[in-house]
């Protein structure tokens, strides 16, 4: 069975989103991965130790479906929609990535010097990892949501808040592109 590589065109994959976010919106529910998150970590009995995590996740279980799918759906997309073709890369764009060490940038999807198993067990993979998913972590809570919260249903609100955060967000994805990438690779 041949499967198709190629993301859903804008007037296909918004829509749907809008409904979703429609639904959601109606019966009272926000959309988050850090709310699925928090939904997990009560159920793990984290609120024994963080007063934080001491919510009824049972009111909250539609956010277990949500991470279901959105591990199947990762499954999914790794193994059957992921393309495994040459990545078409800004000649400039490959030469800055090799300055940096990522080496062969666009000959696979994903570059091993990133997203390899080897790396992410390594010393420094792991010590990227751990550090990166406390700022995340922390981010998200001071923020009060994540970035798919804010920049989806929280913009589509109208929140202020939410505008705020996305800026900031967008800040640090620069900041971490431009001065801190460079500095660990």
């Amino acid at each position: 069975m041949e499967f198709i590589t190629q993301p859903w065109a804008w007037y296909i994959a918004g829509p749907i989103i809008s409904v979703v976010m429609f639904l959601l919106f109606y019966f009272g529910e926000r959309f988050g991965v850090s709310s699925n998150l928090e939904t997990l970590c009560s159920i793990g009995g984290a609120g024994k130790f963080v007063d934080y995590f001491k919510i009824d996740w049972k009111q909250n279980t539609w956010n277990l479906v949500f991470v279901a799918g959105a591990i199947t759906g990762g499954f999914v997309a790794a193994y059957w929609l992921s393309p495994s073709d040459v990545v078409a890369l800004n000649p400039q764009t490959v030469q800055d990535l090799a300055d940096i060490g990522i080496m062969n940038a666009g000959a696979t999807y994903l570059p091993d010097e990133i997203f390899s198993v080897d790396t992410m067990l390594s010393f420094k993979g792991f010590f990227i990892l751990l550090i990166a998913g406390i700022m995340v972590g922390f981010g998200a809570r001071w923020a009060g949501g994540c970035t798919s919260g804010h920049a989806i249903v929280g913009l589509s609100n109208l929140e202020i808040p939410s505008l705020i955060s996305v800026i900031g967000f967008f800040i640090g994805g620069l900041v971490m592109t431009w001065l801190i990438l460079p500095l660990i690779f």
